[in-house]
């Protein structure tokens, strides 16, 4: 009953009542219906006549045994004609699923194993319409008068750009429909607003207060369920605030300490050789060893964070190239052969096939070394790391996994922090920044990309990295 009470008195009932009124909701879900029913229909009608085109090319194939006998430029020429008339992808596939012409020319004789054919083969109709990609997939069975069963499929896929271009128009339509609407339920809100108007200035009033500075009060208006769920989300976001604030002062000072660090211990060094009279040749060279390491280890964090810096400004900047990533990797892996041998640590890549995509040379080869590093720093003895590489038609992905010492659930969250260890009383001893995944995680971002991890403790890690083949530059994607 104080649920029911609470919402007949929510601005949001009382609006509601004055949109079904004026019929909103039929000029709004109307003509998305309408588009929704021409987007099948449009679609029905487009692999039917793909179907129709298709059925006749499947049944020279049989005329000409091309099933057995590929030596046909007649019959190709007809495929690549088809492709070329459809702006697609043409493919036949045998009985065995083995495809015997492919108009990309980069399958075949591989072996495709699709649900499309198998309902194909069962005699099934059989297509697919992925909106998303804006693609159709039709399967025309091939089938010979002589043989009951199916011989083969021809397996279609084409763009569905002119149907999105009408779908797109008729959005536009659908807007100008509901901003006509909204403007006459703007004009019913303006009388309704010296009724509602009021808890919200309470609201504002309140927010007010508290822009002088972060305060531990929270503010509170229960007088609609709208200013109530307004009121919970600034006090969310306020306490977000405060995490973001905390985090920052937190980063400015793991800067400081990694920084301060380093010259504490040349300082200790330099005074214990300034304090001693004739100091041996040999403490001198020690001492002056270690204050290199601590010199270098200094230029890495420096290092490190001017990376950070370079890659948080726009994905301009980046330079990017049409490589062979199936070799670059190759290269990144070979590099870092001798750091893997001194703990005998095995190195592994697996290529599902060749993969060329527009990548900044520099930041991917950091990206996917910071991740085989740390395959081989968190490992065990003896163990191992594999680079897996697979691409589809529009992404590249990358699988980095290890037979490690894995992640804790509680961390792996946290992994991508700035300066963030997993194990900090080991962090000296395995060595590092603790900015190796955070420059990751930066140089995938700049090519529109995403890193992921999954963790066992115990077990290993494996880190997904998936980037587009392409790369758009912010410019054109606006």
């Amino acid at each position: 009953m104080k649920r029911r009470a609470s919402f007949f008195k929510s601005l949001r009932f009382r609006i509601l009542v004055i949109l079904i009124l004026l019929g909103i909701l039929p000029c709004i879900l109307a003509p998305h219906i309408v588009i929704r029913a021409y987007e099948d229909r449009a679609v029905q009608i487009r692999q039917q006549d793909v179907r129709g085109y298709f059925e006749p090319v499947a049944a020279m194939l049989i005329k000409e045994r091309y099933l057995t006998d590929q030596d046909n430029d007649q019959v190709a020429a007809q495929l690549e004609l088809a492709a070329v008339l459809y702006q697609g992808r043409v493919i036949v596939a045998d009985a065995d699923f083995r495809i015997i012409h492919d108009t990309f020319g980069v399958d075949m004789d591989r072996y495709i194993l699709s649900p499309l054919l198998i309902r194909c083969f069962r005699g099934e109709d059989a297509y697919r319409y992925d909106p998303d990609d804006r693609i159709i997939d039709v399967a025309v069975p091939i089938i010979s008068p002589d043989v009951e069963e199916i011989q083969g499929a021809i397996l279609i896929t084409i763009s569905t750009t002119g149907i999105s271009t009408t779908m797109a128009e008729l959005e536009k339509r659908e807007i100008l429909i509901t901003g006509i609407v909204g403007a006459l339920v703007i004009l019913l809100a303006y009388f309704l607003s010296t009724i509602l108007v009021k808890p919200f200035a309470r609201v504002t009033k309140a927010i007010e207060d508290l822009t002088d500075g972060y305060q531990d009060e929270e503010i509170s208006v229960q007088d609609y369920t709208e200013t109530a769920l307004i009121t919970d989300a600034f006090n969310k976001m306020l306490a977000r605030m405060k995490v973001l604030d905390e985090s920052r002062n937190e980063f400015v000072s793991n800067v400081s300490h990694e920084l301060k660090t380093p010259m504490t211990s040349m300082k200790v060094l330099a005074d214990s050789l300034v304090g001693q009279e004739n100091v041996p040749e040999e403490l001198y060279q020690d001492f002056l060893q270690d204050i290199t390491k601590e010199i270098d280890r200094e230029n890495k964090i420096i290092s490190d964070l001017l990376s950070l810096v370079r890659l948080d400004k726009k994905a301009a900047d980046l330079t990017i190239e049409h490589v062979n990533v199936n070799g670059l990797v190759e290269e990144i892996l070979k590099r870092l052969k001798p750091i893997a041998a001194l703990r005998s640590i095995d190195l592994f890549l697996e290529s599902f096939r060749p993969v060329e995509a527009d990548l900044d040379v520099i930041k991917f080869s950091s990206a996917i070394s910071n991740l085989v590093e740390n395959g081989i720093k968190y490992n065990v003895d003896d163990g191992w790391v594999r680079v897996k590489i697979d691409a589809d038609h529009q992404f590249l992905y990358i699988d980095v996994s290890d037979s490690g010492m894995g992640i804790p659930a509680d961390s792996v969250g946290k992994i991508f922090e700035r300066f963030y260890r997993v194990d900090k009383s080991h962090s000296k001893e395995i060595g590092g920044t603790g900015l190796g995944l955070a420059i990751t995680r930066s140089a995938i971002s700049a090519h529109r990309g995403t890193v992921t991890v999954e963790s066992t403790e115990g077990e290993g890690t494996t880190f997904h990295v998936k980037l587009p083949l392409k790369y758009i530059p912010v410019s054109r994607q606006q």
